[in-house]
């Protein structure tokens, strides 16, 4: 339930969230490029949005499109490898326009039985907000698998 609430109440947190000046996202990235090499992490792509990922299985040819309804299965860790969300068992229905920015920004890359490791610096995630298992400008991992299109 804990994870519905998150999922659904995205869209008031990024309208709301604080601005991250460039010398924030610079700190972010360096934290993550610490975490990929002290995990011996190969094969990630960096986007211009500072989004960290590798695509484990790009899925059918025909790819989610913005306003898609996806069903997917996730987990969630913090860096310290803590998990704050296990959706692998039962997974989430949710149309990817409601997602945070790094889940829409990879799943757009993916079909039905796609897989990708995300890697989301804070702007790309939760932000500034102390979200339950979530600590402020956490930089999240991400495991997703995208079980079907509706």
């Amino acid at each position: 339930m804990k994870t519905v609430f998150i999922l659904l109440s995205l869209p008031l947190i990024l309208f709301s969230c604080r601005t991250y000046s460039e010398d924030d996202k610079k700190q972010f990235d360096q934290e993550i490029e610490s975490y990929i090499k002290k995990n011996k992490i190969a094969g990630l792509t960096r986007t211009d949005s500072g989004l960290y990922f590798k695509i484990l299985e790009p899925g059918q040819p025909e790819k989610i499109k913005f306003r898609d309804q996806v069903h997917f299965k996730y987990i969630g860790k913090l860096t310290d490898g803590t998990v704050f969300d296990d959706q692998m068992k039962e997974g989430q229905t949710f149309q990817v326009q409601e997602l945070i920015a790094a889940w829409k920004e990879v799943m757009l890359e993916l079909g039905e039985g796609g897989k990708a490791y995300l890697i989301t610096p804070p702007h790309l995630g939760y932000g500034n907000y102390d979200l339950d298992k979530i600590p402020q400008n956490s930089i999240l991992i991400f495991e997703l698998e995208i079980i079907e299109i509706i």
